[in-house]
């Protein structure tokens, strides 16, 4: 039986990485040619990789930078950010980029993702949801990296997107984001439990027992992660890590 994968999210702003808490206070962490080498040579399973300021900025990816990215990554690597056309869709596919990681676009364009499956097939087309809890307790989907309501139900959403073609679901809390306190169980198995397609839990990861947590009770097909990795002890020092093959057959199988 293949291990569920244990994915580094980098969320890239300008031309360097950082780190977000709930969506909010970007914190710099480095180069990200630097940082993928570092995960180059620890073999982490897949890289997923978040331009958090191409939509609200309204532009598309940056070709070049994730060209230079690309060229490095020796290991699956999953773009998302500014995503609007199939021209956008074929220049990332041919600077090596594996999977499209498509969420404001999926709301407002979806026909996107029918048109994306068909050109790539739908291993290479990731929805994103970004989901938080509103005063009510019920779970909604944002847009625009978090700062758009959007009314939608998560899982009525990831239902429709999986018909759309879509085939993997990235499933990010947002009240859980930089948190290292766990996931949000409920939210990743009731979206889970509702589609075929893998889901990929990210957001609130903070050691190995809640990625194993999330798999087990969660039902994720794998789980993401981005402070888990990227610092270390009380103060958030920068330091990036991943489990050693030991550390990962220890906690999940």
């Amino acid at each position: 039986m293949i291990r569920p994968r244990v994915i580094p999210a980098l969320l890239l702003k300008g031309q360097g990485l950082v780190k977000t808490v709930k969506f909010k206070d970007p914190k710099y962490l480095g180069d990200p040619i630097n940082v993928v080498r570092i995960f180059n040579d620890k073999e982490v399973d897949e890289i997923v990789l978040l331009d958090i300021t191409a939509t609200p900025q309204n532009r598309g990816p940056q070709f070049e930078v994730l060209k230079d990215i690309a060229s490095e990554v020796f290991i699956p690597l999953a773009y998302g950010g500014g995503i609007r056309s199939m021209e956008d869709v074929r220049t990332l596919l041919g600077i090596g980029i594996e999977k499209l990681i498509m969420n404001t676009s999926a709301v407002e364009n979806p026909s996107l993702i029918r048109d994306t499956a068909d050109h790539a097939g739908s291993q290479a087309v990731v929805v994103s949801m970004d989901v938080k809890k509103n005063f009510l307790g019920k779970y909604e989907v944002f847009t625009r990296c978090g700062q758009k309501k959007t009314g939608l139900d998560p899982v009525k959403h990831a239902m429709e997107v999986e018909k759309m073609g879509a085939g993997e679901i990235l499933l990010n809390s947002i009240d859980c984001d930089g948190m290292m306190q766990g996931y949000d169980i409920e939210l990743v198995r009731s979206v889970a439990d509702a589609v075929k397609v893998p889901v990929v839990a990210c957001g609130g990861a903070g050691n190995l027992a809640h990625v194993a947590e999330v798999i087990q009770q969660g039902h994720a097909s794998a789980a993401a992660a981005g402070s888990m990795f990227v610092f270390q002890g009380p103060l958030r020092g920068v330091l990036i890590s991943y489990p050693s093959p030991k550390e990962l057959k220890e906690y999940i199988s």
